[in-house]
């Protein structure tokens, strides 16, 4: 009997999605910088360097926002120009910064 009446006082979500609205909302859209030559130069370099089982952190644009992710790189496909990091696949064109 007690734990029918504790039920009467759980959370009740009357909006399913509404937080999750508001959420989307709430994000602020940041638009994609242009790198300077020097620095695709720089970026370029970096991910020559860069090999499979490297502990990297990686700051790219995913469409909205810039995201640093650190991981183990599982990936790197020059041809296709993209790496993966962890379970991420992070094409070379949105990649802003490359620490490693």
């Amino acid at each position: 009997m007690k734990a029918d009446r504790a039920s009467q006082f759980m959370p009740f979500a009357a909006l399913k999605g509404y937080e999750e609205a508001l959420r989307q909302k709430e994000k602020i859209i940041v638009e994609k910088s242009t790198l300077s030559e020097e620095a695709l130069a720089h970026l370029d370099y970096q991910i020559k360097r860069l090999q499979e089982g490297d502990i990297a952190e990686i700051v790219y644009y995913d469409g909205e926002n810039y995201i640093k992710k650190n991981g183990v790189v599982s990936k790197i496909s020059f041809s296709a120009r993209y790496l993966t990091l962890v379970t991420t696949d992070i094409s070379f064109d949105d990649i802003k910064e490359i620490n490693f």
